[in-house]
């Protein structure tokens, strides 16, 4: 019974950020109804890469290219609460289903569209990824070490934080505002501009002169050696964070580093020292011995794990932060309620797997499914 009981959404199904957004909310208690397409009812199972960005919905395929299909879907948008997609800007419009054909139907509709480059400018219609959208948003250009080529972390910062996340974020936003105006609207969220949001205090910091667009070279770009990565001797790494004048004390003082003829903590004459001198002293433990040393104290360090360990680690498993659902490890919803519990609603579902209930549960006869299901508008997974 998480804070979004009760919010109907109709996700029209992609990949990415958008079906990361419909995991957000289901996972917060709304009632998620996946469409897909009526081709992929054959597949036998879902890739386990997506297993995590289809769970917790109902599951429907629809034939979007048939005139019955397509007015399925506008009936469940007359009671639901909010759409989503991540189709390129005119594809829905050409479906049908754009947000004045929504909208028509439900003014209360939150029509919540997801795209890379967004619903307008001279790219929007251009195919991107992650790794393109964060590369003009001015953020692939600062990861990365001195004189090495920019490395893109993973696709966390344009699919899923500066998109998948947006996207969410703004859906409730509008879904709160429509309870009070009684009016829905359309939420334009683009990975470059989300991306360009994450880099704010980059940008506040620049503006200040106190960022400098030479990678790895600033205060938490592996620039500053109280910032960093450290390799152990056992080929392990350990990271610091030791920023505040007490935890760089204490830092030096679990180390046993040398420091008393180098400067202060921020006069980056002393740095390129300070850093040999951290590489050697790092290296003569493990990793576990410095864990068993420094974990729970305030240099702000902790070992640094892949998943296969972090799912043990002693903190993580306390917190819950890794549930076994749907017969994998995958992230247990977040962040916490402490009154409106939130929970995984359900497994992956299939393509189709769903179509019959869902219609049903919206209202359709008996007589009208299966119309829809002879015509081919729909299909049910046998």
């Amino acid at each position: 019974m998480g804070p979004l009981h009760g919010v109907k959404v109709v996700e029209l199904a992609g990949i990415g950020p958008g079906p990361f957004a419909g995991t957000l909310l289901s996972d917060m208690g709304a009632d998620v109804v996946r469409i897909e397409r009526v081709e992929l009812v054959e597949r036998s199972t879902r890739p386990s890469g997506f297993i995590f960005d289809a769970r917790g919905r109902r599951d429907i395929a629809v034939d979007l290219k048939h005139a019955d299909g397509v007015e399925t879907v506008l009936r469940l948008v007359e009671q639901a609460d909010a759409l989503i997609e991540g189709f390129r800007p005119g594809v829905t419009e050409r479906l049908g289903l754009g947000p004045d054909a929504c909208l028509a139907r439900n003014p209360r509709l939150v029509y919540g569209r997801m795209t890379g480059w967004g619903q307008d400018g001279p790219l929007a219609h251009a195919a991107g990824h992650d790794i393109n959208y964060i590369s003009l948003a001015g953020a692939l250009a600062h990861f990365g070490r001195v004189g090495a080529p920019p490395t893109p972390p993973l696709n966390m910062v344009g699919d899923y934080g500066g998109g998948g996340m947006f996207l969410a974020f703004g859906v409730v936003c509008a879904l709160f505002e429509a309870r009070g105006s009684g009016q829905g609207q359309v939420v334009d969220a683009a990975m470059v501009d989300g991306a360009t949001y994450l880099m704010g205090a980059m940008w506040g910091m620049r503006g200040m002169g106190l960022f400098s667009e030479e990678r790895g070279t600033n205060l938490l770009d592996t620039g500053s050696p109280y910032y960093e990565v450290y390799e152990t001797a056992d080929g392990e790494w350990v990271s610091v964070g030791s920023i505040e004048p007490q935890f760089y004390a204490e830092l030096l003082e679990l180390t046993g580093v040398r420091h008393d003829d180098l400067p202060a903590q921020n006069d980056r004459a002393g740095w390129p020292v300070l850093r040999e001198r951290l590489t050697e002293v790092f290296k003569s433990k493990t990793r576990a011995e410095w864990t068993a040393l420094m974990e729970g104290s305030d240099v702000c360090f902790a070992p640094v794990l892949p998943m296969s360990e972090a799912r043990a680690h002693p903190h993580v498993v306390a917190r819950g932060s890794i549930v076994e659902h749907d017969g994998m490890d995958q992230p247990a919803p977040a962040p916490r309620f402490s009154r409106t519990e939130v929970e995984i609603a359900g497994e992956a579902r299939l393509p189709g797997d769903d179509t019959e209930a869902v219609l049903t549960s919206f209202g359709f006869r008996e007589e009208e499914i299966e119309k829809l299901l002879a015509s081919g508008a729909v299909k049910q997974r046998s």
